[in-house]
């Protein structure tokens, strides 16, 4: 689904990324793990082609991201509240996402139902626009939204921000069940080893934008490994 080739970003003197070769198969569920500062959301923006590389390719299904803008309808991504429209209401912006993708308005309907617990009858009918919402329900508002067009590739960082622990259980699942029905290529970034490991069968260890591991997690090995790599990282600091 993503081949990254000889990829390079940096912002002065710091390189943000440097990863000479990557892959991420057919419907992986990917955990991008790190501290903070290690690249992660620099790297999706990579691959959504939102910031250019000083040199190097993502591909998306085959397809380099800087060449042609096909990918982007089988893509779906929230990094943060600038992917927002904050002067509509969430209905007004979900109907808008819809209709981008085909959708009409029962149809956006419906496959809202799934999320009815996870907004927790506090994103709609509340006659107020996205600006005005508390960060984790713009937080809820972007991941419904990045999940609406059923996206074979889905794009998530730090999902669990700004989530109480209800919403964050509740995604977790939401995910876990998208991932199953659609078979969806999904990656997640998180400096919360917790969730990510809970969730994600394969971690991938991001530091100084170097890719350092690349975890087989199927049965829950990663956690043990990532916290010594952390706790080892304190002491030496």
């Amino acid at each position: 689904m993503i081949e990254i080739t000889d990829l390079q970003k940096s912002y002065g003197s710091k390189k943000a990324i440097d990863i000479p070769q990557y892959s991420i198969a057919d419907g992986d569920m990917l955990g991008l793990v790190g501290n903070n500062g290690a690249g992660k959301t620099t790297l999706f923006r990579l691959i959504l082609d939102l910031v250019k590389a000083d040199q190097g390719t993502v591909a998306i299904a085959g397809t380099d991201v800087t060449r042609t803008e096909d990918w982007k309808d089988i893509t779906g991504a929230y990094i943060d509240d600038g992917f927002l429209i904050d002067y509509l209401t969430p209905e007004e912006y979900f109907y808008f996402i819809g209709r981008m993708y085909g959708l009409g308005k029962e149809e956006v309907d419906e496959r809202l139902r799934p999320f009815e617990r996870f907004m927790n009858g506090e994103v709609l009918g509340q006659k107020k626009f996205i600006r005005n919402y508390s960060m984790g329900n713009k937080q809820k508002i972007g991941i419904i939204s990045a999940m609406l067009h059923h996206p074979r590739l889905l794009i998530l960082d730090e999902p669990f921000n700004f989530l109480d622990p209800s919403s964050q259980a509740i995604i977790k699942h939401l995910l876990r069940a998208y991932h199953e029905e659609h078979g969806a290529t999904i990656l997640i970034s998180s400096h919360n080893l917790n969730h990510t490991v809970d969730i994600c069968p394969r971690i991938a260890l991001l530091e100084h934008g170097v890719i350092l591991r690349d975890i087989d997690n199927h049965d829950g090995q990663a956690e043990q490994e990532l916290e010594d790599y952390f706790n080892l990282k304190a002491e030496e600091e």
